[in-house]
């Protein structure tokens, strides 16, 4: 039993060394290499896709830049799935994801996230020409959003965020009828064809409305916000020095206005601040 005893105590040991040693490992890379690959969407306007030239634009591309301008190094984009940048198993093709992601306790097992730079507004919306003038006025109303969404689970009162990083909500609305669709745009089709002849309003992400607005659908919001939804710029677990390198500039791009500034070039509002700040 001695001799087990102190096999694991140095099988503990090593393992502790070889943590140690890894420290900083990513940060000293990125520095060393001055270069660094940020993984992102390239199908997510405003936030994040490729022009015409096949080139990476968008906010979140914006902000890696600055994030890389800001650590020195030069910066270059990567497209890989989604589930290869949420499970975590990253094995160095990328040292940072910034691509709108929302942080929950299951990536968080597998994933750090520095620093929280947007939040996307979920608002409600009425056909243009509704006589609605506040969310109270929709009480018991026909109301339509995406499946599986933060929208229907927020209509459906289930609706959980993080604690950690979300702003505090209530329940403002209590549907007469919850109608469900594949994507937020089959939504705005229903209410496009009039005021109350599928649905009498939508939830949706104020970014979504605006760019419906944009292409000449004839929507409005009504009242605030209903929920802010993080996102998180995201590292891998096991270099904590690169996470709040990381953090630190983010933050430091808050406080000097640049998120702001980047928020309104690329979506037309200020959505890294919200009403509870």
């Amino acid at each position: 039993m001695k001799n087990l005893a102190k096999l694991m105590a140095g099988i503990v040991a090593a393992a502790a060394l070889t943590s140690f040693a890894q420290a900083g490992e990513v940060l000293d890379k990125v520095m060393a290499e001055k270069k660094m690959i940020v993984a992102t969407n390239s199908e997510y306007p405003p936030a994040s896709y490729l022009n015409a030239q096949g080139e990476f634009e968008g906010f979140d591309v914006d902000v890696a830049k600055e994030l890389a301008e800001r650590l020195g190094v030069e910066v270059s984009f990567i497209n890989p799935a989604w589930e290869a940048i949420t499970s975590g198993k990253w094995g160095g093709r990328w040292q940072v994801a910034i691509g709108s992601m929302t942080p929950t306790p299951a990536r968080a097992e597998v994933l750090n996230f520095p620093a929280v730079y947007y939040y996307t507004p979920a608002a409600l919306y009425v056909h243009k020409d509704a006589p609605y003038t506040s969310v109270e006025d929709v009480m018991g109303k026909k109301i339509g959003a995406s499946a599986g969404s933060t929208y229907e689970s927020y209509l459906n009162q289930t609706l959980k965020l993080d604690e950690e990083y979300s702003p505090a909500f209530e329940f403002l609305i209590e549907p007469g009828e919850i109608r469900t669709y594949e994507t937020d745009t089959n939504v705005m089709d229903d209410l496009r064809l009039g005021d109350g002849v599928r649905l009498d309003a939508g939830v949706s992400s104020v970014p979504n409305i605006m760019e419906a607005v944009k292409n000449n659908y004839p929507l409005r919001i009504v009242g605030e916000p209903l929920f802010f939804e993080p996102l998180a710029v995201v590292v891998a677990k096991g270099d904590d020095e690169f996470s709040q390198k990381v953090g630190a500039i983010i933050e430091e791009m808050r406080a000097d206005g640049t998120l702001k500034e980047l928020s309104v070039k690329w979506f037309g509002a200020d959505l890294v601040s919200t009403q509870a700040e």
